[in-house]
């Protein structure tokens, strides 16, 4: 028999059977409606010829429609569900192609920030870590206009102060390196020493600053200052 759906029209051919002499609650596959479907009507003559007619040769057929109670029946028309397009994949994640742009970007970062210590930092700094200075602390002079002072304090301490210029003879714009200070004693060894930042960190061309230091509590053996560019070797 041929199965309507009185709600979208689709068709079914199940086997009298499926439905039974009573007839039974059926759902359609491709709009999931219900109804109740009568048994069909039997004509002795179709009886006669299914007697001794041969059994059909099985065949594909689409998916079965499943009713309420439980008990399916073919379709000659194609469900929804059973067609539907396959649901829409997501490209897959090249991990190649991110660890390269990762990288990329780490490589960016490291020279932005290579670039910014050697602009902004201090020039002591970069030769902590290794990176060039600059040829700085070859064009800059310094200089002593006076003695060091060099007293004993009321507490017993003996302070030790300097003023220093740091001068830029050339043409360009020169940037003034940390001034290392090292005293010394009778034989040439540093016995005392410290890091002096200068006032500003560029000089104009032709121009000098002015520079001062105080220590207290030096070391009474201490002879002789000698004042270098962080980076360079004192002599």
């Amino acid at each position: 028999m041929i199965l309507k759906c009185p709600a979208c029209a689709t068709r079914y051919v199940v086997p009298d059977s499926a439905v039974g002499v009573s007839g039974r609650t059926v759902r359609c596959a491709a709009c999931r409606h219900s109804w109740f479907q009568e048994p069909a009507e039997v004509d002795p003559a179709t009886l006669a010829q299914a007697a001794v007619a041969p059994d059909p040769v099985p065949t594909s057929e689409p998916d079965p429609v499943v009713d309420d109670t439980g008990s399916s029946a073919q379709g000659d028309s194609a469900s929804a569900q059973t067609f539907a397009p396959p649901p829409a994949r997501r490209p897959r994640r090249n991990p190649a192609r991110r660890w390269t742009i990762a990288a990329a970007a780490a490589a960016l970062l490291m020279v932005a920030a290579i670039v910014g210590l050697a602009w902004f930092g201090s020039p002591g700094t970069l030769a902590r870590l290794g990176l060039p200075v600059g040829d700085a602390s070859e064009a800059l002079l310094i200089d002593l206009p006076q003695e060091p002072l060099r007293r004993e304090l009321q507490s017993g301490n003996e302070l030790f102060a300097l003023t220093g210029r740091v001068t830029n003879p050339t043409d360009v714009e020169q940037r003034i390196p940390d001034i290392v200070a090292e005293l010394r004693d009778s034989q040439g060894r540093v016995i005392y020493g410290w890091t002096i930042a200068p006032p500003v960190r560029t000089l104009a061309p032709g121009a000098n600053v002015e520079f001062r230091s105080s220590k207290v509590d030096v070391p009474a053996g201490a002879e002789e200052l000698s004042l270098t560019f962080s980076g360079d070797q004192a002599s």
